[in-house]
């Protein structure tokens, strides 16, 4: 007799979660946008852009929390003082947008997506909720200190931590004890096998929700070439030229004369000028 899919996963939840999501992880940090940050192709745009992003998402995850902290879906998982980003994220968005913050930040339609997800889950199915802090603030204590560190490098911050709050969790000694803690915690959720089938599901839609916002903040990169670290914006031309040389070859070999009689008709010449600058631009549009 078959068994349900759920007992094919292992027994803890936390190993069941890490497991599920293994395939869906390695997309995320595969995504263009998370490549070039652990090179440290990163600018000071594409920071303020993602850090501005975090700020929407840990804003809604922890009003969600909030609510659901006596909740014994979630209670075991409330460290409010330990894990908390958005005061530190605060901080942060004062750092890149100066004290008008508030009215500077950005709020991109893939962050949008990610806070009505959270708050759907808050409000309608708060047993899923422990997919999404698992899949965030375990994150952050891993490999989210690298990122750390690279950006410290690549954007020349101040060794004070300056711009760098949200990376920084002072109540926390060992994050290695402290995800341990955090791990075994969530082995004491009850939950019967339907509903952790469904938090399996769901901390792989958190991946992929963060899978969007990466592409999104990439391609509003893309649109600016002048704002991408030098090594990005080469491969952002090379990339349009290489396009351009395709279509100029299709053309050609239909018979098309492209370039015949050019220099009896500047008027032309000039307008093929042009749309070669236009389409240089816009092939960054779609990199990802």
């Amino acid at each position: 007799m078959d068994r349900p899919q759920s007992d094919s996963l292992p027994q803890d939840l936390s190993e069941a979660l890490k497991e599920a999501t293994k395939e869906v992880h390695a997309q995320a940090e595969n995504a263009e946008f998370m490549r070039n940050f652990q090179r440290g192709q990163v600018t000071r745009k594409g920071f303020k852009l993602v850090m501005a992003s975090l700020y929407h998402v840990y804003v809604a995850l922890e009003e969600e929390i909030e609510r659901n902290k006596d909740n014994p879906v979630f209670a075991p998982l409330y460290f409010p003082e330990e894990l908390h980003r958005r005061a530190a994220l605060e901080q942060d968005m004062a750092f890149w947008y100066g004290p008008s913050w508030q009215e500077a930040v950005p709020y991109t339609a893939a962050t949008r997506r990610y806070v009505d997800r959270l708050q759907q889950v808050g409000r309608r199915e708060p047993e899923l909720l422990v997919a999404h802090a698992y899949t965030r603030y375990l994150g952050d204590l891993s490999g989210g200190q690298v990122l750390k560190k690279i950006a410290q490098k690549a954007l020349d911050l101040p060794s004070s931590g300056e711009g760098l709050a949200f990376f920084t969790f002072p109540n926390i000694d060992s994050a290695t004890k402290f995800k341990q803690l955090y791990r075994s915690r969530m082995n004491t959720l009850e939950m019967t096998p339907e509903v952790r089938q469904r938090v399996t599901e769901e901390a792989k839609t958190a991946f992929l929700l963060n899978i969007q916002l990466f592409e999104e903040l990439q391609e509003l990169l893309n649109q600016y070439p002048e704002d991408q670290h030098p090594s990005q914006a080469a491969g952002l031309r090379h990339r349009a030229s290489n396009r351009l040389q395709d279509s100029i070859s299709v053309e050609q070999s239909r018979g098309t004369p492209l370039l015949s009689n050019l220099s009896q008709m500047p008027l032309i010449r000039w307008a093929l000028t042009l749309s070669v600058v236009v389409a240089t631009v816009a092939m960054g549009f779609y990199a990802l």
